[in-house]
């Protein structure tokens, strides 16, 4: 099973600094984060449109070419923070079809989308899946004409069932899961439960692994923070075992959002540990075909 790394992992050296975190001393460009890939030796980037400086075409053709050149599968992350905020912004859906086409010219066959996120958790869900099933009936109608799938991450927001039933309304294999192994956590869901009834829907990944933190207040997303792959409460081998038993094709994308203190300011070494940890995981699956 191929291995990646998701670009977030880095937000704090791009700048998206959290009030809780420290400043980096130097911020990092795009290109810079993908050397840092190419010194990884990853299978995978998904790369999230946030950190992207600019869409025009050439310099979206530069961004192709250089995946290209590595060899790279490749997702084109859109939605964050907060992406539709449960199906009430238009002009996010907008945007989301504006970057449909962007995915297209990096060459991207996936596309990450997000329907909601954490401050919108304890709105009522039956009105939000009702609106997002429609917006993402409207969007899969766009992005099959480029042959693009699109996959709803579980932004901290929607629980296994929800995410389920928003998949089975829309009812397209164009619309499937980008599986955040973390997110599940974070609101209580069993993440090998989510993967017992997701896997044939998964088309991307992002692999957490947490543990709690007493830094954080226990109601706050932060909470359950991110440690090295191997370290935290996630049986991420299993999840990968069941993947593999689906035919997942795509790579498992390793992705730091909060570090918990015990590795303040240091994703990158926490990044490279477990894609290291990811590699060494996979040798123990068994493929089933």
């Amino acid at each position: 099973m191929k291995i990646g790394i998701d670009s977030y992992c880095y937000h704090r050296l791009f700048g998206e600094v959290y009030d809780i975190q420290e400043r980096p001393e130097k911020e990092i460009t795009f290109e810079e984060f993908l050397d840092k890939a190419t010194s990884l030796k990853v299978d995978g980037l998904s790369l999230e449109s946030c950190f992207i400086p600019k869409f025009n075409d050439e310099y979206l053709r530069g961004i192709k070419s250089s995946l290209d050149n590595q060899n790279y599968d490749r997702v084109y992350a859109w939605g964050h923070p907060d992406g539709l905020e449960g199906g009430s912004n238009e002009k996010a859906f907008d945007e989301m079809i504006e970057h449909i086409e962007y995915a297209d010219k990096i060459g991207a066959k996936v596309m990450r989308v997000v329907g909601s996120s954490h401050p919108f958790r304890f709105e009522p869900h039956g009105p939000q899946l009702e609106k997002l099933t429609e917006m993402f009936t409207k969007a899969v109608a766009v992005s099959q004409k480029y042959g693009i799938k699109l996959a709803i991450e579980n932004h901290i927001d929607y629980n296994s069932d929800e995410i389920l039933q928003l998949i089975q309304q829309v009812d397209s294999p164009y619309f499937g899961v980008n599986f955040d192994s973390g997110n599940f956590l974070r609101v209580l869901d069993d993440p090998i439960q989510a993967m017992e009834k997701l896997a044939p829907h998964v088309f991307a990944t992002h692999i957490k692994d947490l543990k709690p933190t007493t830094s954080q207040p226990a109601n706050q997303w932060c909470y359950f923070a991110c440690v090295p792959t191997g370290e935290g409460l996630v049986n991420n081998q299993k999840l990968a075992q069941i993947l593999s038993d689906h035919q997942y094709e795509g790579f498992l994308a390793v992705e730091v959002d909060f570090l918990h203190p015990d590795y303040k300011n240091q994703e990158e070494e926490v990044v490279a540990q477990s894609v290291q940890t990811l590699r060494k995981l996979t040798e123990s699956i068994t493929v089933t075909r």
